[in-house]
């Protein structure tokens, strides 16, 4: 399996080769101000439209299903379905969808787990400025791009390997990979205890718990804990 990255093809057609034909766009991130400027910098492009706009992950499955977009951007921590479950939901929806992953964080798993589940495009949002624009037309021509000091290399190795043991999530029990994701989204114990059923106190346990499973220290260690490993793909019921 080859992947290419940015500097491994640039054979991928510029704006004299799609502004002929109408390119729609679904951008997805809870922020609306990035939305905004993702939009105004996308739409600068001849011939590139953003068809639909989503806040979460769910919405960016149901949007994708009603507008059939060519390009899904999302962002990787929104509630409700992070970005790689929102990534496997628009590929069962919108099948021909290629779908750009960003992210705050450079992760070599990350980008695995986003390849893996049908994504085909990763850019970090540090460097969303400079290459969303080469990004959008590799996917256009239905070619993989990742962006920066992403290592295509690394990837393939990722991929080709046995991961054996116990890792990532597989540490943690049902409920606390649960609590795990809702954390990551930004809920309070409050909101969490609510959304399952369960009492503040025992939403306590688990987040004292899963903390000292995974060797986190705050909440900003949960997140990323939780995009690295992906904690929400038995939650999305």
């Amino acid at each position: 399996m080859m992947i290419w990255s940015r500097e491994s093809d640039r054979s991928y057609p510029h704006e004299d080769a799609v502004q002929n034909t109408l390119m729609r766009i679904l951008l997805a991130d809870d922020h609306a101000v990035v939305r905004r400027g993702l939009r105004a910098l996308l739409e600068q492009r001849a011939g590139w439209q953003v068809c639909a706009e989503a806040s979460n992950g769910r919405e960016a499955i149901d949007l994708a299903a009603l507008h059939m977009p060519d390009i899904a951007i999302l962002d990787m921590a929104m509630p409700e379905l992070n970005g790689l479950e929102a990534t496997r939901g628009i590929r069962l929806c919108s099948p021909h969808t290629e779908i750009l992953i960003f992210t705050m964080i450079e992760s070599t798993n990350l980008l695995r787990d986003a390849v893996v589940a049908g994504a085909r495009g990763f850019v970090l949002k540090g460097e969303m400025e400079r290459y969303i624009m080469d990004a959008v037309e590799a996917l256009a021509a239905h070619k993989p791009y990742f962006s920066g000091a992403l290592s295509s290399e690394d990837l393939e190795s990722h991929l080709r390997s046995d991961r054996g043991g116990k890792a990532g999530t597989e540490l943690l029990t049902s409920r606390e990979r649960e609590v795990t994701q809702r954390i990551a989204e930004g809920l309070s114990s409050k909101q969490i205890a609510s959304r399952l059923g369960i009492s503040i106190k025992t939403v306590e346990t688990h987040r004292t718990t899963l903390m000292r499973k995974i060797g986190a220290h705050s909440v900003a260690d949960v997140v990323r804990y939780a995009l690295e490993n992906d904690a929400s793909r038995l939650n999305t019921g």
